[in-house]
Parts: C-alpha cells; sequence; structure tokens
C-alpha cells in the first residue's frame, strides 16, 4: 500500500539524533588525536572510550528503528524509500573511498551508513509485527552475539556479519550482529510508547529554546553531518598539527615513540597477542633505526615506494619473531 500523506517529524526525536550525532563528533575528535599522535589514548580499546562509542551507536541505532517505524507506519512510500536508500549507499561508498584514500590500513568497510542502508531493508520485513514481539526479537538478536563467537569473523569478507570476537582493523565497523538487534529494538519501543499519554505528549512537543532547536536542525540533516563533520574535524586539527610541528622539533625518540604506539595498536587489532606484538613491533622499529629512514615511521599515508619497504621490514620481522 501506498500512502501520500507526508511523514510527521517529531522535535524530541530529531533533538535525540542532533545529541548523538555530536558525541559522534566528540568520539571521531578523540580518534583522530591518537591518529596524529597528538593524544597517547586509543579510543578504539580504551575502555571508557569503548562504552562511549557504544552508548553513541546504540541511541543512533535505536533512532533509526523509531524513525523507520514512523516512516512506514501508513505504508511505505516506495519512491521516497529507494530515494533514501539511493543517499545512504552512496554516501556510504564515499565514505569507504575516503577512508581508504586517508587511512589504508583502517578504511571504512562496513560502517554506520552501510548497516543503516542493509537495516533499513531487513526492517521492512518485521515492521509489522506489534511491539512486543520486535522487543523480543531484538533482544534475541542482541543476546546471541553475546553469547557465540568465532576468530574467523574478523576477517574483513565476514566482518560485516559480526561474531567476531576482536574488531578487525577499521575506523568503523557495525555489523548486522549485534546492531540490527538495536534496530528492532527501536522499532519496538516506539510502538509500545507511542500507546502511552506521556510519549505522546513529548513526541507532540514544539520547544522554541535556540539550542534545541540547534539540535533538532542537525537531527533533521544527520546523513549531511555525518559527511561533512569528520573532513572538517581533520582538516582542522591536521592544521593546528602542522602548525605545532613547524614551532617543536621532532626527535627520534618522539618518531619512535608515535612508531611503536600505532604499530602495537593495529597489530592488537588485528587479534594478534600483546607479547607477539611488543616483538615485531620492536624488531621494526630497529630496522626503522639501523637504516636511518624515520620518514618511513612518520609516514601517514605512505606512498608506493614506502609501502614496499614497509612490507619489506614487515615480512622479515614476521620470520624473527615466529
Amino acid at each position: 500500500m501506498t500512502e501520500m500523506t507526508r511523514t510527521p517529524r517529531f522535535q524530541a526525536l530529531d533533538i535525540a539524533r542532533g545529541v548523538a550525532l555530536l558525541a559522534m563528533a566528540v568520539f571521531h575528535i578523540g580518534w583522530d588525536l591518537y591518529y596524529f599522535g597528538v593524544s597517547q589514548i586509543d579510543v578504539t580499546t580504551h575502555p571508557g572510550w569503548v562504552v562511549f562509542q557504544r552508548v553513541i551507536l546504540s541511541s543512533f541505532l535505536l533512532l533509526v528503528g523509531m524513525g523507520l517505524v514512523i516512516a512506514t507506519e501508513n505504508g511505505v512510500r516506495w519512491a521516497r524509500f529507494w530515494r533514501r536508500e539511493a543517499m545512504l549507499v552512496a554516501a556510504a561508498l564515499a565514505v569507504t573511498a575516503g577512508t581508504w584514500w586517508l587511512f589504508p590500513d583502517y578504511f571504512v568497510f562496513f560502517g554506520v551508513l552501510h548497516a543503516i542502508a542493509l537495516f533499513s531493508l531487513m526492517a521492512l520485513v518485521v515492521r509489522n509485527l506489534p511491539g512486543p514481539a520486535l522487543m523480543a526479537l531484538g533482544g534475541a538478536w542482541v543476546g546471541v552475539s553475546l553469547l557465540w563467537s568465532d576468530p574467523a569473523f574478523t576477517e574483513r569478507s565476514l566482518a560485516w556479519i559480526g561474531f567476531w570476537p576482536v574488531s578487525p582493523p577499521t575506523a568503523d565497523v557495525v555489523p548486522i550482529f549485534p546492531w540490527f538487534g538495536v534496530v528492532v529494538l527501536g522499532m519496538g519501543t516506539l510502538k509500545l510508547l507511542r500507546g502511552l499519554e506521556p510519549a505522546k505528549r513529548l513526541l507532540a512537543a514544539e520547544s522554541p529554546e535556540p539550542a534545541l532547536r540547534g539540535l533538532a536542525f542537525i537531527g533533521r540533516h544527520s546523513l549531511a553531518f555525518y559527511l561533512i563533520h569528520q573532513p572538517v574535524i581533520l582538516a582542522v586539527l591536521y592544521g593546528l598539527v602542522q602548525i605545532e610541528a613547524m614551532g617543536v622539533a621532532t626527535t627520534p625518540e618522539d618518531i619512535a615513540f608515535r612508531f611503536t604506539q600505532s604499530c602495537e595498536a593495529t597489530c592488537l587489532a588485528a587479534g594478534s597477542a600483546a607479547e607477539q606484538c611488543t616483538s615485531f613491533c620492536g624488531c621494526a622499529l630497529d630496522q626503522i633505526r639501523q637504516g636511518g629512514n624515520w620518514g618511513l615511521a612518520e609516514a601517514n599515508n605512505p606512498d608506493e615506494a614506502q609501502r614496499a619497504q614497509l612490507g619489506q621490514i614487515a615480512g622479515l620481522c614476521r620470520a624473527m619473531t615466529n
């Protein structure tokens, strides 16, 4: 069935989405600071930052589920739906291409935009279920992810499914398990809340406060904010790092520290043991130091020749540390 009635917007949901987007930007600032060597805190492994990231993602996907219920409760407007899907897929591919260029070792192969595009299709299958059934399905979907894992799913070809015990090396990954379950929980939550009078009043409320209206504006333009915020943050931080580098001499000790920090983080993210990562990265640093080629250690985006040299060093050190 096709319904021509305009899909309503609820300021409360837009505000909540705006808050989640700003929190996501804070997390990305932390990630970028570590990547540039300004911060020593790896936000992908630090417990507090990991919890922060998961809370942000959970809230955002809950809101995605709520939005899908609102958008389809009177029938799917197929032209609008496929237009939104096309925008999401195009934006997801742009993120993959951009991160491949900026962070080739951590590029986004199945991030939040890829996930939302797929989850929106999957949600069509369950959208007519009642609230309690959606809550049960979403809870079971998340629960199975907590009960079982397999290292085989750490490979990028399977990592988009989930079930990996250690996250694959990437700047962002949102696998089907458990995260589609969170979207389903959002769908069920909205269906249950819509029957409660306090929730009806909250959804119908409109605040004139400038700060809340600003958050609602961000929430209404979530895709544009997502695509724009990271390039802006990167440009600002990169400029600040370059200004600092012009005024502060970089010693070999500083370069060695940052290289070891980055190398060990990458090694651990790939699932290797801590002792093995320490030995491997120590070997790689020794090879760079002996060759006097500190440019290899400083290269955030190595060229083809540097990648070949790093590959030779990696092969040698793997043989020496295994």
